[in-house]
């Protein structure tokens, strides 16, 4: 396992090294400015940054999302809403069907979720089928997100299923990643 771990650790690094483009805009820099000594929080993070860097140079919404259980990566992905012409495809949705499937279980109790931007109603809703147990995520969602911004669903009592919440994570890149996509669309 620590081998697969080290060849894991080698192919991130020259993911982060190589400058992800698009037009005249770079997101490289958001990569420049993450601390070079990180808590287990902020190396899934950086994971689901990169992540997100790869839907920017594709053209997609760049939100990544990695799925963590018992500290290994099950499964990680980004948004692929235009690449696969389905409006269900957002990062967070593509990893937790991967870990279902790789985990043979629906129930993620023990799986930490990593993502960018908060979640929508959608991607929360999921969450909460799924049982995930906890979600680490960047940047707030002000118009969208539906765990602290505009609703509150993964800490809803009536609910059968609440998920433990960390945000802030890499905040002011998670944000800049996606303030330089939209500025390049307007």
């Amino acid at each position: 396992m620590k081998k697969l771990w080290t060849s894991a650790n080698a192919v991130l690094s020259a993911a982060i090294s190589a400058a992800v483009t698009t037009e005249n805009c770079t997101v490289q820099s958001v990569f420049q400015n993450l601390p070079a000594k990180m808590n287990k929080e902020e190396h899934f993070m950086q994971m689901a940054l990169k992540e997100a860097g790869l839907a920017f140079d594709k053209g997609e919404v760049p939100v990544g999302a990695v799925l963590v259980i018992d500290g290994s990566v099950v499964a990680s992905a980004h948004n692929n809403k235009q690449t696969f012409g389905d409006p269900t495809s957002h990062a967070e949705l593509l990893v937790v069907r991967e870990g279902a499937i790789k985990t043979g279980d629906w129930r993620l109790h023990d799986a930490t979720l990593y993502v960018t931007k908060e979640p929508c109603v959608m991607c929360a809703g999921a969450m909460i089928n799924a049982r995930v147990g906890k979600l680490v995520y960047g940047c707030n969602d002000e118009r969208f997100g539906a765990v602290n911004s505009c609703h509150q669903l993964l800490h809803d009592p009536g609910l059968n299923h609440q998920v433990r919440v960390v945000s802030g994570v890499f905040e002011s890149q998670c944000a800049e990643v996606l303030k330089k996509f939209f500025e390049l669309r307007r």
